[in-house]
């Protein structure tokens, strides 16, 4: 059986992904209800980390484990990737030893040059390309509050970033309607835009982003290797900040999201995340559940089961 990797969502088909938020809430509610469920027992994930993280970190780490099964966190300080290993010889030593693997790294580059060395499933845990597990996890949150996303209205707010190419993506694989709101210079990658096919419209006034929208959501404006430039942006991303009153302008029904972690007063006013309209907190909560499926999935389809 080939090994399925996870880079970005477009490597599940659309009826995989809505099986997969559908598998999270499952597992969701066996956590919550204690109930035991180890389909991985003595499996074994690394987890590779040229990034911080909290989310991640945890989420992997604590998924896998409740799933029956370990997790390694490797840093390039600990590892000989950190002393220049080229990325392949890692994968192949690696993948031997690993049932799964998880990356959070800068170029996307090194995600697809690791997968394509890996004969064990390979997980993209953000690049500075692409976010897909966050957006399973935003796509689960939704679907928990308001049901399918087809056909609704998705409003992106600031930097045209990692998560807003993945929303990109998502607008193809969940059949949304993506409008983005970002300064001039500040656009998501084009080629993700083409991706989408139609389904992304680029805007500069955030009002008209989110009018009427269902969803809106938004990240920081500098991401970890951009804080040399957050003065300049700080100036520049003021209009886009989302507020109460820019929420008033969606529809009556809209949720808010923001990955996190959030700048309170940068782009998000100070009392945005206590704001009933906002998930965030659930969002965060389901990185867990939709990894654990997500895990399920790819190790089970790779026979490692």
């Amino acid at each position: 059986m080939s090994v399925r990797h996870f880079l970005s969502l477009m490597d599940c088909t659309p009826l995989e992904l809505a099986s997969l938020i559908h598998r999270g809430i499952e597992l969701k509610d066996l956590r919550k209800r204690r109930v035991l469920y180890e389909p991985l027992k003595n499996r074994v994930l690394g987890m590779i980390f040229e990034k911080a993280s909290t989310r991640t970190r945890v989420s992997f780490e604590a998924g896998m484990i409740q799933l029956g099964g370990q997790a390694i966190f490797l840093s390039p300080r600990d590892t000989q990737l950190g002393r220049g290993e080229p990325i392949s010889d890692s994968a192949i030593v690696m993948s031997s030893m690993l049932d799964a693997i998880m990356i959070r790294t800068f170029a996307h580059q090194n995600v697809l040059d690791f997968a394509a060395h890996s004969q064990v499933p390979v997980i993209n845990g953000l690049s500075d390309d692409l976010h897909p597990c966050q957006l399973l996890a935003d796509m689960q949150t939704f679907h928990e509050h308001r049901g399918s996303i087809q056909g609704k209205t998705v409003a992106w707010i600031g930097d045209g970033n990692n998560m807003c190419n993945t929303y990109a993506q998502a607008a193809v694989q969940y059949d949304f309607q993506l409008r983005v709101a970002c300064p001039a210079g500040f656009d998501p990658k084009p080629e993700f835009i083409e991706q989408a096919q139609g389904r992304v419209t680029l805007v500069r006034d955030p009002r008209e982003a989110v009018a009427g929208a269902h969803l809106v959501s938004t990240d920081v404006w500098a991401s970890m290797g951009q804080e040399e430039e957050l003065a300049a942006r700080m100036k520049l991303f003021a209009p886009y900040q989302v507020s109460r009153e820019l929420l008033d302008l969606a529809s009556s029904d809209v949720l808010f999201m923001h990955c996190l972690p959030a700048h309170r007063g940068e782009e998000i006013s100070l009392d945005l995340l206590d704001d009933p309209r906002s998930v965030a907190w659930d969002q965060a909560e389901n990185r867990l559940h939709a990894q654990k499926a997500l895990l399920e999935f790819l190790v089970e389809h790779a026979g490692n089961v």
